[in-house]
């Protein structure tokens, strides 16, 4: 019969006990995406090309991987182009395109947005998955959470080189894709360990023709996802250490790169930041500023970023008698001079991301992208799933409905 103590210690070792999933080889850096065919060729014989909208053109990206595959013998077929943020509708009508020969010897490239390579790694995992006889919509209904008929991935999905034009999302090395229906007014998520793209490679020259309003919104998500991740209710000691390294460059990268865009080393500090948060968060969880912008995303259309910028200082201020040692922490690694206590500390952090989402610039009010007051409790109703159940604080929406009002 094991005694107390034996007991308390054996449930210790279990909640330190973790696994850390991360894209197999990551490609950091200037030009790297001339790599891409080499990467692609050792993974398939053939390239599938999902690819951004203009701002991949813009970036050169498109571009780029294209020479790159021809450079490496691989046959290139674009089968989706995305606009927006991913819908079900949408991976539903590429998967069907899809051919059905071919198939094993196929990798998928996607260049472009967190939303691009959302949209890819969904079409991956679904086009190995499905059965020849489920139809295209239903099969992505039924390998999100929450929806449908909940089912799990069976086999591995296609491999995935994921290529980000922008600095914010870390999509490139997460287990799930984020898909919307604006039909039946959600935004899911498809999640499996298996989803993580086999590589990531991260040029922080394709971010540069970003607009100022993407580079703003982008990269707070990416502060965002480092905050959440170290704070939130199942923390992981390996994503801690990362943000505890990225976090710093971030927040200095941010600015300069809004006042100077061309200012590469800043890019490369927000493009780094974007793929640890990618790798926190997929291995740690997030918390309420995430569970709250996701249904905004789906009540206003507002962009991911902005709604996480918008929520971050509210969920910090919410959450912080709870985790005010571990904000604390995080502005001693930023301001070693900061004050040893944690109050003081803790302050001073939630002040500094308040002000770095006032030089972005980005909405800091609910009205300000465009709910009605009216629709608050639907709000409050609909700020739930896997990121809302990580923040510190449980927040049921009658908790959360008079925290939106006040940010109304």
């Amino acid at each position: 019969m094991i005694d107390r103590q034996a007991a308390e210690r054996i449930a210790d070792a279990a909640e330190r006990s973790y696994d850390f999933v991360c894209p197999p080889r990551i490609l950091f850096g200037p030009g790297r995406v001339a790599e891409a065919g080499a990467v692609a060729g050792s993974l398939g014989r053939s390239c599938w090309l999902v690819a951004g909208g203009r701002a991949a053109v813009a970036s050169g990206g498109r571009t780029a991987v294209e020479a790159a595959m021809a450079d490496s013998g691989l046959e290139v077929r674009v089968v989706a182009v995305t606009s927006g943020e991913p819908t079900v509708a949408q991976v539903a009508e590429a998967l069907a395109a899809l051919p059905r020969a071919g198939r094993q010897d196929a990798v998928i490239v996607a260049v472009g947005g967190g939303s691009t390579i959302d949209f890819a790694k969904a079409l991956a995992a679904v086009a190995a998955d499905a059965a020849d006889d489920e139809p295209p919509e239903q099969a992505v209904l039924d390998r999100l959470e929450g929806v449908g008929r909940g089912r799990a991935l069976s086999r591995a999905p296609l491999p995935v080189v994921a290529i980000p034009t922008t600095a914010g999302t870390g999509a490139e090395a997460t287990r799930n894709a984020v898909l919307s229906c604006p039909t039946r007014r959600f935004k899911k998520s498809m999640r499996s360990p298996l989803m993580v793209p086999r590589a990531a490679i991260v040029d922080p020259a394709l971010s540069t023709t970003c607009s100022r309003s993407t580079t703003a919104s982008s990269g707070l998500d990416a502060v965002t996802q480092l905050v959440e991740s170290f704070i939130c209710r199942v923390h992981r000691p390996l994503p801690r250490a990362l943000v505890m390294e990225a976090l710093p460059r971030a927040l200095r990268a941010l600015p300069r790169v809004l006042a100077e865009p061309s200012d590469a080393a800043a890019r490369a500090d927000l493009a780094h930041a974007a793929l640890v948060s990618g790798m926190a968060l997929t291995n740690s969880g997030l918390g309420m500023a995430h569970g709250v912008a996701a249904a905004l995303g789906v009540e206003c259309g507002v962009a991911h970023g902005a709604a996480c910028a918008l929520m971050l200082p509210v969920a910090l201020r919410v959450n912080e008698p709870a985790v005010r040692a571990d904000l604390a922490s995080l502005e001693r690694v930023i301001d070693p001079a900061a004050s040893a206590h944690d109050a003081a500390a803790a302050a001073s952090f939630i002040a500094r991301i308040e002000g770095l989402c006032d030089a972005a610039e980005t909405p800091r009010r609910l009205r300000d992208v465009g709910l009605a007051r009216d629709r608050l409790p639907w709000l409050a109703e609909n700020s739930g799933g896997a990121s809302m159940r990580g923040n510190p604080v449980p927040l049921d929406p009658a908790a959360l409905l008079p925290i939106l009002e006040a940010a109304y």
